[in-house]
């Protein structure tokens, strides 16, 4: 799920298929990989970059055709850029990862909070922030939360056309309009259905531990699930 270990609104159903987009990807671990999978089948143009370099995402090129790069070269001139790898590895990230991106870029953060394996982050423990809100202040630029609570194999066995009675949806919080509606768009185009799980504060709602977190439901059973979260962090997820 996720960069793991392993008041909504409803859905906006089956838009038409706009045109090929060029996509960075950051981080090729479970998410990041089928990701890149998936996007480049659809037919985007992929770039996808990890921290120990291109040279260790020939086999993963080689088997969607997507452009290995260097972390700083994965957002150049995309529209749409995927942070996925674990919240302590974000503040690591070069400055100014988004400066050569397209006009009007949508990040999505599918990162989530494991004390655990990312250490105490104090903004998040101590300030309240959502996990996505801290983010977003380490990166420098706005992002929309999506994919966090997603089972990665669900990516590529899962999706399905619209209007199929077994079409998952997936939650997505930011307060970007345009970006978020542009990320949903994509969601749409791979398969699943999108709810508005509202702002960024919001996004809560959807870190681990909720009851949409790793839910495979409907656009109802998850709107239900959101409106149930309650912003008490289990006090197995606090560092």
């Amino acid at each position: 799920m996720g960069v793991s270990p392993e008041t909504p609104a409803t859905s906006t159903p089956g838009r038409a298929r706009r045109a090929d987009m060029k996509i960075g990807i950051i981080g090729a671990g479970n998410i990041g990989g089928n990701l890149t999978r998936r996007l480049t089948a659809l037919g985007h143009d992929v770039s996808v970059a990890n921290s120990r370099g291109p040279h260790t995402l020939k086999e993963l090129a080689d088997e969607t055709g997507a452009t290995p790069v260097r972390v700083e070269e994965a957002a150049r001139g995309a529209e749409i850029a995927v942070v996925a790898v674990p919240l302590k590895a974000v503040p690591d990230l070069p400055s100014g990862l988004f400066d050569e991106a397209a006009e009007g870029l949508a990040v999505i953060d599918t990162g989530n909070y494991y004390p655990q394996r990312d250490g105490r982050i104090a903004g998040i423990e101590d300030e309240g922030l959502t996990e996505s809100r801290w983010t977003e202040r380490q990166i420098g630029h706005p992002v929309v939360k999506a994919f966090n609570g997603t089972y990665a194999r669900d990516i590529l066995d899962r999706h399905r056309p619209v209007g199929d009675p077994e079409r998952m949806a997936l939650p997505v919080a930011g307060d970007d309009e345009a970006a978020k509606r542009k990320v949903r768009d994509l969601i749409e185009e791979l398969g699943f259905d999108t709810v508005d799980a509202g702002g960024l504060d919001d996004s809560w709602r959807q870190q681990p531990g909720t009851p949409v977190y790793g839910l495979r439901g409907s656009v109802d059973d998850v709107t239900r699930a959101l409106a149930e979260a309650s912003p008490e962090r289990p006090q197995e997820l606090r560092g």
